[in-house]
């Protein structure tokens, strides 16, 4: 690709990553772009992003403010974000969540293209109040008429806003390494053991069933640990619920971890359970995939459309049959070995992220800069 832009991502918390998705998105997306010579500025809010930090592997970054309220952190840092952008020389916005929709015609309004990444399909979310799902239900129709091209990552997502929205959008996945960790400093850390222990990662909020596969984990007996990792700002009562639930076995919950540490556990573990019921590609999944993890994923249209038949689908409200799995897994573990191998062959031919980054280029080449 011939031609370089100036892109701004909008919408995270900021990079270096260190929350979720979207963030992990950001940093992976403008560190490549960058690398193939686009001049990148990622938006980031004062709480997460460290004052010092004003670069990032040739990516700019830019701090502002934030109300740090459940249902305003997000909307009112894009809203400072996107007016600043006015003021510079980007020539590309890449928003991401469909609650931000609203603010997407500002910088159309003022001469810059607009791209709208709406991740899954977020009004499903219990966490949300019925305010909050009305909000993102009217979000989902701005998200049609205000970006110039709305990205969904996921091609269940796309056909969702295909049949209730008639509207047609640009499926990108989300990416993933296909490549696991040797290194144990982490296991090390936490008194863990490579193939001795299962892992779940997720925000720990009640969508995601954490408590489900706490549930079926003690219900199996397991002589290896559980460890749980993950955090939420504003789900502090459910996890107290998981803390007291877990009290029953050798549950760890560590909370956040990043990076290689987050790595190496993805790449040592027993098997990894996915218990989440809404969002499009979920990156936790397709990273555990990438690891060669062992995966048991919740039976949803999106786990099924990213794993197809590297890994085992099933319901996490059955928690009798995923105990019975975890079970086997620990009597026999290399039986399973195989789908190790097509976790990770699927990763490099759909999910890479060098794919994904060809085709963000390939958009913003037919968005032009002008």
């Amino acid at each position: 690709m011939g031609v370089k832009f100036r892109i701004s991502i909008h919408g995270t918390r900021g990079i270096p990553a260190n929350y979720g998705g979207f963030e992990t998105f950001a940093q992976e997306l403008s560190v490549r772009l960058a690398a193939r010579g686009h001049s990148v500025t990622v938006y980031g809010r004062n709480h997460y992003v460290p004052p010092e930090v004003t670069e990032f592997q040739g990516v700019a970054i830019r701090r502002l403010p934030a109300v740090r309220r459940k249902y305003l952190e997000t909307v009112s840092h894009t809203l400072l974000s996107v007016l600043d952008s006015l003021r510079r020389d980007d020539q590309i916005l890449l928003v991401c969540n469909a609650v931000n929709a609203c603010f997407c015609w500002i910088p159309r309004a003022g001469g810059k293209k607009v791209v709208l990444n709406v991740d899954g399909i977020e009004r499903k979310r219990r966490k949300w109040s019925a305010v909050g799902r009305g909000v993102y239900w009217i979000s989902e129709r701005m998200a049609i008429r205000f970006p110039h091209v709305t990205v969904t990552d996921a091609a269940v997502i796309q056909d969702y806003y295909r049949r209730r929205l008639g509207a047609e959008t640009r499926m990108i996945a989300y990416g993933a390494e296909a490549a696991g960790v040797e290194s144990e400093e982490c296991l090390i850390r936490l008194g863990l053991r490579p193939l001795e222990y299962f892992l779940y990662v997720s925000r720990l909020e009640p969508e995601n069933n954490a408590h489900l596969a706490i549930k079926a984990y003690l219900a199996s007996g397991s002589n290896i640990p559980l460890v749980v990792v993950g955090d939420a700002p504003y789900s502090r009562r459910y996890q107290e619920k998981l803390k007291r639930l877990a009290g029953g076995g050798d549950v760890r919950m560590p909370g956040a971890i990043y990076g290689r540490g987050y790595r190496e556990l993805l790449s040592h573990c027993t098997a990894y359970l996915q218990a989440t019921e809404v969002g499009g590609t979920h990156p936790a999944l397709l990273e555990a995939m990438g690891c060669g993890a062992l995966v048991f994923a919740h039976d949803t249209p999106e786990n099924r459309e990213t794993l197809a038949d590297s890994g085992c689908l099933l319901s996490f409200h059955e928690t009798e049959s995923l105990a019975a799995l975890l079970r086997q897994v620990e009597q026999n573990r290399s039986k399973w070995d195989h789908l190790r191998r097509l976790a990770q062959d699927r990763i490099k031919d759909f999910y890479s992220w060098d794919r994904i980054v060809d085709q963000y280029e390939r958009l913003f080449e037919e968005l032009g800069g002008d």
